[in-house]
């Protein structure tokens, strides 16, 4: 089973954060240049929320406000659901499927230390499945007819 933990250390440290009074501009210019699908809204050292491009495309975009003067704090998800590097990457999965959530902040002793997408949880299936059909093919080559 892996841990939320085996999966921070495997990807970059990059965490894309803005303050919950920039304006959604910022976020999306994040979002543009790092490609990335949600932003942590960080302030003063602690998680106060997260903003989607779902968030950004249904309260900003769509009724045709204007990102440069709507904050952040407007159309956040505030105290978003979080994990710790102790939870299993099964849990984190159950957690986004039953909350219809794409994304998980991991934080330990109130520090974020990083985003779980569910994108990172499906690759890592992907490849512990790949290591398996190895393992079984050698198991089948190896003690064949």
């Amino acid at each position: 089973m892996t841990t939320v933990k085996q999966l921070i250390d495997q990807k970059a440290d990059a965490i894309f954060s803005v303050r919950s009074s920039d304006s959604v501009e910022k976020v999306l210019m994040l979002m543009r240049d790092h490609r990335v699908r949600a932003v942590l809204v960080i302030d003063d050292g602690n998680l106060a929320g997260i903003v989607s491009q779902g968030d950004c495309a249904i309260k900003v975009l769509l009724p045709h406000s204007n990102p440069k003067e709507v904050a952040v704090s407007k159309i956040m998800t505030a105290n978003p659901l979080s994990v710790t590097f102790s939870n299993s990457l099964e849990e984190c999965m159950a957690i986004m499927v039953h909350k219809h959530i794409r994304h998980l902040p991991v934080v330990e002793k109130t520090k974020v230390v990083g985003v779980i997408s569910i994108g990172d949880i499906v690759k890592n299936i992907i490849e512990l499945q790949g290591s398996q059909i190895k393992f079984l093919e050698t198991y089948i080559n190896g003690h064949g007819v």
